[in-house]
C-alpha cells in the first residue's frame, strides 16, 4: 500500500499502523545544482562530481552525483513520508550499483520487511531506481518508528544560492583565451598583495608584468613574501611619484600597453597619465567596476565609484559611454544602463533625477551610443524585475540592467562595498577614458580580483590594437 498525505500537512505512520509490505515512495530529477549544494553541505569537492574536464577521463564518462546523495534520498523519505516525523535512524546498509547522472530520474521506494514489537523497531528494504528502471542503489534501513500520531505544517526546505567563484572566474579567463599576455607597466609593487597580484596574472598569460619601483625594496618584498619574480623586468624608481612618471612615460612611449596600480595612492598614477597630453582623449576619465555577484544572473558594471566625486552631467555622459563601450568589449551587445537615484520618478528636488531623465534623452538623440539608457531608477527596481512590476515600471532595463551608473562616487563606493563584504560579490575594475588601459586594485583586494583587474585591462588592451574608432582608453 502506498502512503499518500496531505498537501498541507505532513502526517506520520505509527509503529502501530505500519504492516508487512507497506511501501512509499518518491520522486527525484538529479540536476547540477543538487550536486554542486551537496558538495558545498558535506566538504566532498572530489572531482568526479565537480570537474567534467577530469571526469570524462574516467570510468564513467562525465561528472556523477555523490553516491551518499542517493543515500540522502532516502533518509528524505523516511523522515518526511514513511514512517514520517518521529522516525529515529538506527542503521543504512547501502551498496552502489550505477552511477547517478545530471538528469537521472530516480524512483526512491521503502518496503516494510519485518517490525521488532519489543523496541519498536522497523526494517525496510530500499531502493533507488533511475528513469531506465536499472538499479542505482540498494540496501536495508532500520528505524525506530513514531508511536505517536502526528499531523504537522509541511517545512519548506531552505533555499540554497549556489555561487561558484572559481566557475564565474574561470567563464572570465575564457574571454581572453588565445589573446598573447600584454606589457604591463606595474606601478611601486611594493607590498605583497601588489606584487604577488601581478605576477598571478603574468602566470596567468594575461600580463609581461614591467615592475618600475624602487628594484631593493621590490625584491625584498619578493624575498620576504615568496614571490617568484621570473619573467618579470624590474625599471628602478627611488618613489612612488617617480614610479608613476616613468610608467606613464612607458606608456607615452608605446614600451607598454596596460598601467596597474601597484602600493601608491589612486591620485599619483592617474595624475601622471593626465599630465600627458599623449595619453588623454576626448573623454573624461571614469572607473568601471565590475562584479560577479551571487543573487545576480550576469556580470555587472558599476560606475563611477573611484574617481569622479560629483560629475557633472557633460562629465556622466562620458562616464555612461565609457562603461556601454567597455560592456561592448566584454561581448554585451546590447548593455542596459539603469541611471540610480534614490527614486524611479523625476523630482525637481533630487537633481539626480533630473540628470537622469536628460541622459535618457540624449540617448534617444544618439549623443550617448551603443546601449539602452532608462532612469531615473531606485536600485531594487533596477535589479529586480518583480520590483519593477510592483511599481509598474514598463521598461527593458528595469529587472536587467548591465550597467548601473551611480549618482557620485560617495553612493557607488558604498554601493560596491557593499556588494562585495554583504553580499558576496567578487570586484574587479579598470579605469576608461585614457588612450591606455589602467587595472586599479585596491589594498584590500585579493589575488583573484587583481588578477580579473589584469584581465578587464588585458580585453581593452587587444581592442584598442584593433583601432576600433569608438573604444578609447
Amino acid at each position: 500500500m502506498n502512503t499518500r498525505l496531505s498537501t498541507e500537512l505532513i502526517e506520520n505512520v505509527t509503529f502501530d499502523e505500519i504492516t508487512l509490505g507497506q511501501s512509499a515512495r518518491l520522486l527525484r530529477t538529479l540536476t547540477l545544482a543538487d550536486i554542486q549544494a551537496f558538495a558545498a553541505v558535506s566538504g566532498d569537492t572530489n572531482p568526479a562530481h565537480l570537474d567534467n574536464h577530469y571526469a570524462n577521463g574516467t570510468l564513467y564518462h562525465g561528472a556523477i552525483a555523490h553516491g551518499m546523495w542517493g543515500g540522502a534520498l532516502i533518509s528524505a523519505l523516511l523522515g518526511t513520508q514513511f514512517p514520517g516525523p518521529g522516525t529515529i535512524y538506527q542503521e543504512q546498509i547501502l551498496h552502489f550499483s550505477k552511477p547517478l547522472h545530471v538528469g537521472d530520474t530516480l524512483t526512491v521506494s521503502v518496503t516494510v520487511q519485518s517490525k521488532n514489537e519489543a523496541k519498536k523497531s522497523v526494517e525496510l528494504d530500499c531502493h533507488v531506481v533511475n528513469q531506465k528502471g536499472e538499479r542505482v542503489l540498494y540496501g536495508t534501513a532500520r528505524v525506530l518508528a513514531p508511536t505517536k500520531k502526528m499531523h504537522l505544517p509541511r517545512v519548506t526546505a531552505p533555499q540554497i544560492q549556489l555561487f561558484d567563484p572559481q566557475a564565474r572566474f574561470n567563464d572570465l579567463l575564457n574571454l581572453t583565451k588565445g589573446m598573447a599576455a600584454v606589457r604591463c607597466a606595474v606601478v611601486h609593487p611594493c607590498d605583497d598583495g601588489s606584487l604577488s597580484g601581478a605576477m598571478d596574472a603574468a602566470r596567468f598569460g594575461l600580463i609581461v608584468p614591467v615592475l618600475v619601483g624602487p628594484e631593493t625594496r621590490i625584491r625584498r618584498v619578493a624575498e620576504e613574501f615568496g614571490i617568484d619574480l621570473m619573467g618579470a623586468e624590474i625599471i628602478s624608481a627611488e618613489h612612488s611619484h617617480a614610479a608613476a612618471e616613468k610608467a606613464a612615460e612607458l606608456a607615452v612611449s608605446g614600451d607598454v600597453e596596460i598601467l596597474m596600480k601597484g602600493s601608491l595612492h589612486t591620485d599619483e598614477l592617474i595624475h601622471a597619465v593626465l599630465t600627458r597630453p599623449q595619453l588623454r582623449t576626448g573623454r573624461r576619465i571614469s572607473h568601471v567596476f565590475r562584479f560577479d555577484i551571487p543573487l545576480y544572473p550576469k556580470p555587472l558594471l558599476i560606475t563611477d565609484a573611484a574617481l569622479n566625486i560629483r560629475p557633472t552631467l557633460p562629465e556622466k555622459i562620458d562616464i555612461i559611454q565609457n562603461a556601454i563601450d567597455f560592456a561592448r568589449i566584454m561581448g554585451v551587445a546590447t548593455p542596459k544602463v539603469a541611471i540610480l537615484s534614490a527614486v524611479e520618478t523625476v523630482n525637481a528636488n533630487i537633481p539626480s533625477t533630473l540628470d537622469a531623465a536628460a541622459l535618457c534623452k540624449m540617448a534617444d538623440r544618439g549623443q550617448i551610443t551603443g546601449g539602452i539608457l532608462d532612469g531615473p531608477l531606485a536600485f531594487d527596481n533596477a535589479i529586480s524585475a518583480h520590483a519593477a512590476e510592483i511599481k509598474h515600471i514598463a521598461s527593458s532595463v528595469a529587472g536587467d540592467a548591465d550597467i548601473l551608473a551611480v549618482p557620485d562616487m560617495e553612493s557607488g563606493n558604498m554601493l560596491a562595498k557593499q556588494l562585495e563584504y554583504l553580499a558576496g560579490a567578487s570586484g574587479s575594475g579598470l579605469v576608461l577614458g585614457a588612450r591606455i588601459p589602467i587595472a586599479l586594485t585596491s589594498r584590500a583586494d585579493g589575488p583573484m580580483n587583481r588578477v580579473a583587474s589584469a584581465l578587464l585591462a588585458q580585453l581593452a588592451a587587444h581592442n584598442a590594437r584593433r583601432g576600433h574608432p569608438r573604444q578609447v582608453w
